[in-house]
């Protein structure tokens, strides 16, 4: 199996950096109550400050009935800047995990995550500060051993504050017709009304997508390879795009299968299946060995045109080599992050021979996970405006295939700019080129 923790979606974003986690884990046969998990939480952080993480073996003696396990640091010998502490509670059966963060000497952020041991099962996360201080709390709900919600949690971690689905049913409809763009990210909203009404469906109603983590027919936007508890909502921002910029597409979406990514020739044969003539890829990773299904099956399908995205670690992908967008596929357009000027934006990724446009992708209008208006930007987004171009053109000209879709759009794209000079093989996207049919 890939190192999955390499693969990234390709957008800009602040990244939280708190981190502490408390643990607790139990067999399936003896699942621990909302109040054994509380208890265990609040017996612990009651005992990080103010010295608890410093000396852990003190944490240990302090709290009756757990014992530690283990003990790893990050940063100077000296003085660590993260620490992960962990412990067993005896009696619950409950794993508790505690990682602080520290800057200037001082302890200033805290997560708090429990598990069931049995299973490993995450259960409840709670966020402190350098004091101790419960700031907030998410514990999750599980149906048929499957984390099916979010509960939002209070400081006293009891009082629901809010609720996010992960593995709701999809709603029924009718097929949406229209050109089929295959979206492969971590999911989209489908509750979202315009996300279902322009899913296609097989003639029961049913949703064509698949979810190729979870292996099951609900790829609904969730990435919780970092936290179960904050998933990231990448796809359903995206595919807003797509939808903004080609109403009329018929959308199937894949959740990206991060457990094995040599699933990935399987979405583009299932994306073939379902009819789709463009497929949306706005993520990609360091290791060629993610990619070795997906490179052949888009080889066994050239009439289908792939968009990718070049990334946003603001380095020369030639150089630095970034996958699938340096596979050089012929039916493959590689695509980059540009201002409104044509300019190569601040962080996006660049190649001379690896990428094909640039493509005005800064500050866009999109819908967040909830539906709610957002601005987008990077290389992420730069995927869906042309994926939308190239729907369009499909449906003005039915018989084209990747060949001369893939030529129409070149075609549309002007020198770069002269500050933009060598950052890409083919040229700039200007606003004019998205125009036409």
């Amino acid at each position: 199996m890939q190192e999955a923790s390499r693969i990234r979606f390709w957008r800009k974003a602040a990244t939280a950096a708190v981190l502490v986690t408390a643990l607790a884990s139990l067999p399936a046969s003896a699942a621990p109550s909302q109040q054994a998990v509380r208890a265990a939480l609040t017996a612990v952080a009651g005992q990080l400050c103010p010295d608890g993480l410093d000396d852990p073996g003190a944490l240990e003696s302090r709290l009756a009935g757990y014992a530690l396990t283990d003990v790893e640091d990050a940063g100077p010998s000296e003085s660590w800047l993260r620490r992960e502490v962990r412990l067993v509670a005896l009696q619950a059966d409950l794993a508790v995990v505690v990682t602080g963060l520290r800057a200037g000497g001082l302890l200033r952020r805290l997560e708090i995550e429990v598990r069931a041991l049995g299973e490993d099962r995450p259960l409840m996360l709670a966020l402190a500060d350098g004091e101790c201080r419960i700031l907030q709390a998410r514990a999750l709900r599980y149906d048929n051993n499957s984390a099916s919600e979010v509960l939002l949690l209070a400081p006293d971690m009891e009082t629901v504050v809010g609720q996010e689905p992960l593995d709701p049913p999809v709603p029924p409809g009718e097929d949406a017709l229209g050109v089929t763009v295959a979206h492969v990210d971590s999911g989209v909203n489908y509750l979202l009304p315009q996300i279902a009404a322009r899913l296609a469906r097989d003639p029961q109603g049913r949703s064509l997508g698949y979810d190729f983590w979870d292996l099951d027919p609900r790829p609904f936007d969730g990435d919780t390879g970092r936290s179960p508890f904050f998933p990231i909502r990448h796809g359903s921002q995206v595919a807003s795009l797509l939808l903004a910029e080609a109403p009329e597409v018929r959308l199937v979406p894949f959740r990206y299968p991060r457990p094995d990514m040599a699933r990935m020739g399987e979405v583009v044969a299932r994306a073939r299946a379902a009819g789709a003539a463009i497929l949306a890829l706005p993520m990609g990773s360091r290791s060629p060995g993610d990619w070795t299904s997906f490179a052949a099956a888009v080889q066994a399908h050239p009439d289908m045109l792939f968009i990718v995205s070049a990334g946003n670690d603001g380095r020369d992908i030639d150089a630095v080599p970034l996958y699938p967008a340096t596979l050089s596929l012929d039916n493959v357009i590689v695509v980059t992050s540009a201002e409104d000027d044509g300019s190569l934006a601040r962080g996006s990724n660049w190649g001379a021979v690896s990428v094909d446009l640039l493509v005005p992708a800064e500050d866009r209008a999109v819908r967040g996970f909830a539906g709610e208006p957002t601005r987008g930007s990077g290389s992420s987004f730069a995927v869906p405006r042309v994926a939308a171009l190239a729907a369009r053109l499909k449906a003005a000209h039915p018989d084209w295939l990747a060949g001369e879709l893939k030529a129409e759009i070149f075609a549309r794209a002007a020198p770069p700019p002269p500050w933009s000079a060598g950052a890409v093989a083919v040229g700039w996207l200007p606003e004019a080129a998205f125009q036409a049919d």
